[in-house]
C-alpha cells in the first residue's frame, strides 16, 4: 500500500523543450500528468488559465513581474470572485533581479476607525457565531488590493499602467465561461448569496445559481477597471467608487458595518522588511506581521533543522510526526504572540532565535506525539502578557507566483477571506471582503488581552505565506497557497518536498497533505495520505481524514531553468517560455 503513496511521481509525459512557449492545453496536460512546465525566460503560476494568459501577454510585451501581477489579479477578481479581488487585500514578497534585495508590501485590510474590541460580541459579551459576523457589512475592512497593485507598479513596473487592465476589461465586457469550480461554489453558498439583492442578481439570476459553461458578463467591473486604468487607484479610495463601497458596507439590508469614507481615504500600503530564516543552507523569506505566515513557516523549518528528513523520506510516519509536532509548537506561539506589530509588540527576532528554536526543537526528540503543547517564552526586551487567540479562519484565497525575464520574482497571496467574502456585491462590480473576522472575536481571556483583538485601524492577523527561497542570494523557489491557517502547513510541506525530498515543482505540489495545527492530524481525503492513519494513530495522534483544498502555485529554478507547478486541487496552470 505504501508503495502507492507517491505513485504520481512517475513521469508519464515528456517535458516540452524549455524555450518553447507553453499553451494552456499543454500546461493542463503537464499538470494532469504530474510533470512541471519548463521555461528559460519567464514563468507564471496562478489560479485560473485566463488570468495566467493575461499575465503572459504582459511579459511577452516586455513587462515585469509587477506588471504581470496587476493583469493576473484583475482577471482573477473577475473569473474567481469568491477568492480575491478589488474588495480584498494581499501580501506581496518581491525579489529584485538587479540588486538581489528582497522586500514585502503589506496590502492587508484595516479595521474601520469606529470599531471597538467588542465588534463581534453580543450584548452579553459572548462571541457571535461565525457566519452571523461574516455575512454583511459588519465584517468589511478597508480594501488594500487596489493600492497594492499601484504601489507595486510604481516601484517595479515598466509597462504603461493603463495597458495592464486590457484583458480583464475585455473579459468583463464580452463575458467568460463560468468554470465548474465557480459554479459548484455558487450552488453550495446560494442561501448566503441570496441575502443581498445585488449579489443574488449577479450569481443567482432569476433565483437560479449560475451553471458551468454559462456566459457571464460584468460591465460594472469593466467600467471600474477602465476608471482605475485611466485615473489610478485614487478613484477607488475617493469619489464615486469609494462612496459605493461605503454605501454597500453600511447597507441596512444586511448586518450593516462601520466602514467610512475616511477609512478609505486614509488607507496606505506599508513596505516592510521580509522575514527570512535559514534552512538547509537556503534563505526562506516571507511576510512578517500582520501575517503569521513567514514567522510560523520559519519556526516550523527551524524546529526541523536538526532532523534528517531526507533520510526518513516522505513515506515515513516518523517524518510526519516531526513535521506535525513542529507545526503544533509553532502554532502555539502563533496563537499567543502574533498580530499587527504596529499595535502590539511581536517578538519577531525572538521567535526565530536559534537558541530558542533549539530549545523548542529538543521537545521533538521522543518517539511519540507530544501530549500538551504550550507557547514558549521567546527572548524579547519588552514584557509579554498576552492571552491565547480565539479566531476562526474559513477563507477563500488565491496565490500568484511569477519570475520575469529580468530576474525579478514575485510571490503574492491575495484574498477576500471567506468564499465570496461578506457576500456584498458593490454596484462597481466586485465583492467586499469579510476580513475583520480574522480578528479574535474575544478581546480578553481571564482578564488578559488578546494580541489579535479588534482595534481601530488595525490589520487582522493573517496566515498567508507568500514565500521566496534563496540560495547564495539567488532565487531558487517561489511558492504560496490559499487555505486559511492550513496555508502554513501547505507551504512548509512544499518547501520540505523540494529541499529535503528532492521533488520537482509539480511533485511537491501534488504531495498529499498532512497538516497538524492544534493536535488533530488532518489527512487529505482521496489520497494515499490516509494510508498513514494507523501509523499516526499508533504514535498518539487523533486523526481526521478530510478534504484539504490548497491552491499551491510554485516555481523552482534549477540550473538556469524554471519549473512551474500548479495545484490539481484547483483550476490554475503554470505557463512559461
Amino acid at each position: 500500500m505504501m508503495l502507492r503513496f507517491f505513485a504520481f511521481i512517475v513521469i508519464s509525459l515528456a517535458i516540452m523543450p524549455a524555450m518553447a512557449a507553453t499553451t494552456t492545453s499543454q500546461a493542463l496536460a503537464h499538470k494532469q500528468a504530474g510533470t512541471p512546465v519548463t521555461a528559460d525566460n519567464w514563468m507564471i503560476s496562478a489560479a485560473n488559465p485566463l488570468a495566467v494568459e493575461a499575465g503572459a501577454h504582459i511579459l511577452r510585451n516586455g513587462g515585469t513581474a509587477a506588471d504581470a501581477m496587476v493583469a493576473v489579479q484583475s482577471v482573477l477578481g473577475l473569473v474567481e470572485p469568491q477568492s480575491s479581488g478589488l474588495g480584498g487585500g494581499a501580501f506581496l514578497v518581491w525579489y529584485d533581479g538587479k540588486t538581489g534585495s528582497i522586500t514585502t508590501l503589506d496590502g492587508r485590510e484595516t479595521a474601520p476607525m469606529a470599531v471597538t474590541p467588542q465588534l463581534f460580541q453580543d450584548k452579553t459579551g459572548a462571541p457571535l457565531k461565525f457566519f452571523d459576523a461574516v455575512v454583511g457589512g459588519l465584517s468589511v475592512g478597508t480594501p488594500g488590493t487596489p493600492a497594492l497593485l499601484q504601489a507595486a507598479h510604481e516601484r517595479w513596473g515598466r509597462s504603461p499602467w493603463s495597458s495592464l487592465f486590457d484583458d480583464a476589461i475585455s473579459l468583463a465586457s464580452d463575458g467568460f465561461d463560468v468554470s465548474a469550480r465557480l459554479a459548484s461554489l455558487i450552488a453550495g453558498d446560494k442561501d448566503r448569496l441570496a441575502r443581498y439583492q445585488p449579489t443574488a442578481d449577479y450569481f443567482l439570476p432569476s433565483g437560479i445559481p449560475l451553471q458551468a459553461g454559462d456566459r457571464l458578463k460584468n460591465p460594472a467591473y469593466a467600467k471600474t477597471l477602465h476608471t482605475l486604468a485611466m485615473t489610478g487607484v485614487s478613484s477607488f479610495y475617493r469619489g464615486a467608487i469609494a462612496a459605493d463601497i461605503v454605501d454597500t458596507a453600511r447597507s441596512p439590508d444586511t448586518n450593516p458595518g462601520l466602514l467610512s469614507a475616511q477609512d478609505l481615504s486614509i488607507y496606505r500600503i506599508k513596505e516592510r522588511p521580509a522575514i527570512c530564516t535559514s534552512y538547509r543552507g537556503y534563505d526562506v523569506c516571507g511576510m512578517g506581521p500582520p501575517s503569521s505566515g513567514g514567522l510560523t513557516v520559519g519556526q516550523i523549518l527551524g524546529l526541523l533543522e536538526p532532523f534528517d528528513l531526507a533520510a526518513l523520506g516522505p513515506q515515513s510516519a516518523d517524518a510526519w510526526r516531526l513535521i506535525g509536532d513542529a507545526s503544533r509548537l509553532a502554532f502555539a506561539d502563533r496563537g499567543r504572540y502574533m498580530a499587527d506589530s504596529d499595535y502590539v509588540p511581536v517578538p519577531t527576532r525572538g521567535l526565530l532565535d536559534s537558541d530558542y528554536l533549539a530549545e523548542r526543537s529538543a521537545l521533538l526528540d521522543g518517539s511519540m506525539a507530544l501530549n500538551d503543547v504550550d507557547p514558549g517564552n521567546p527572548p524579547f526586551d519588552t514584557a509579554l502578557n498576552w492571552s491565547d487567540d480565539e479566531s476562526n479562519a474559513l477563507p477563500s484565497t488565491s496565490h500568484i507566483s511569477i519570475i520575469d525575464p529580468f530576474g525579478n520574482a514575485l510571490s503574492m497571496t491575495t484574498t477576500i477571506e471567506n468564499a465570496f467574502g461578506s457576500r456584498l456585491m458593490t454596484q462597481s462590480g466586485f465583492l467586499l471582503n469579510n476580513e475583520l473576522t480574522d480578528f479574535s472575536f474575544r478581546s480578553h481571556r481571564n482578564g488578559i488581552p488578546i494580541a489579535n483583538r479588534v482595534e481601530p485601524g488595525k490589520r487582522p492577523r493573517s496566515s498567508m505565506a507568500p514565500t521566496i527561497v534563496l540560495k547564495d542570494g539567488s532565487v531558487m523557489l517561489v511558492a504560496g497557497s490559499p487555505g486559511g491557517s492550513r496555508i502554513i502547513g501547505y507551504v512548509a510541506k512544499t518547501i520540505i518536498g523540494v529541499l529535503d525530498w528532492g521533488l520537482d515543482a509539480q511533485q511537491s505540489v501534488d504531495l498529499p497533505h498532512l497538516v497538524n495545527r492544534f493536535g488533530v492530524y488532518d489527512l487529505e481525503a482521496g489520497t494515499s495520505a490516509s494510508e498513514l492513519s494507523a501509523s499516526l494513530t499508533a504514535l498518539g495522534y487523533k486523526v481526521k481524514v478530510r478534504g484539504l483544498n490548497s491552491g499551491l502555485h510554485i516555481i523552482v529554478k534549477q540550473d538556469g531553468t524554471y519549473f512551474g507547478g500548479a495545484d490539481n486541487r484547483r483550476e490554475g496552470i503554470a505557463l512559461g517560455e
